[in-house]
C-alpha cells in the first residue's frame, strides 16, 4: 500500500457546491442573502469580535468594575496517586519524568499531588504542592515527598526587605 492509495474507511458526505444554478438549491446568492458586508468576499476577516457596525460596543458601554487576578494565577499540573503506580517501586518521580512519560503536558507553574486513588508502591515524589492525604499515602508506603516552593512575585521582583529599609 502506498500513500496515494489511502482512502477513508467510510464514504463521507460530498462538499456542497454553491453558485451552480438555481435548481441546485444554493444558486445565485449562494446562501449568503442579499448585499451587505457579510455577503462580500473576504468579509470573514474584516469583522472583528465585538464590532457592532460603528455603534459603541457593549464592552465599552459597560463600566469596568473590580480587579481580576486571572493574569497572575498559578496554573498547576495536577497528578493523582494512581499515576504514581505506573512507576517502578523505589524510583524518584520528578516533573521531567512525568512530562517525558506523557502523563502531563507541561510543568506550567508547577505540579500538585492530590490524594485521589490509591498508591501501592514505594515511590519518592518531587512536587511543588501536595495535599495532606496524598502526603500521608506516600509516606505510609515508605516513600518521601519533596516539596519545592513555587517562586512568587515577591521572590523574583525587587520589592524584598532590602528595598523596604530604604523607605524608612
Amino acid at each position: 500500500m502506498k500513500l496515494n492509495e489511502l482512502q477513508p474507511s467510510v464514504p463521507r458526505k460530498d462538499r456542497k457546491r454553491v453558485g451552480r444554478g438555481m435548481s441546485s438549491g444554493t444558486g445565485k446568492t449562494s446562501g449568503k442573502g442579499h448585499n451587505g458586508q457579510k455577503s462580500r468576499s473576504g468579509s470573514g476577516s474584516s469583522l472583528r469580535a465585538g464590532f457592532e457596525g460603528g455603534q459603541m460596543p457593549l464592552i465599552r458601554r459597560v463600566p469596568k468594575r473590580g480587579f481580576s487576578n486571572f493574569r497572575f494565577k498559578k496554573d498547576f499540573a495536577i497528578i493523582d496517586l494512581d499515576i504514581l503506580n505506573l512507576f517502578e517501586a523505589g524510583t524518584e518521580v520528578s516533573p521531567i519524568m512525568l512530562v517525558e512519560a506523557g502523563l502531563i503536558k507541561n510543568v506550567k507553574s508547577g505540579i500538585k499531588l492530590l490524594g485521589s486513588g490509591t498508591l501501592d508502591k514505594n515511590v519518592s515524589v518531587i512536587v511543588n504542592k501536595v495535599s495532606a492525604s496524598a502526603q500521608a499515602a506516600v509516606e505510609a508506603n515508605g516513600g518521601t515527598v519533596t516539596v519545592h516552593a513555587v517562586k512568587t512575585f515577591k521572590d523574583v521582583a525587587g520589592n524584598t526587605d532590602k528595598h523596604a529599609n530604604k523607605t524608612k
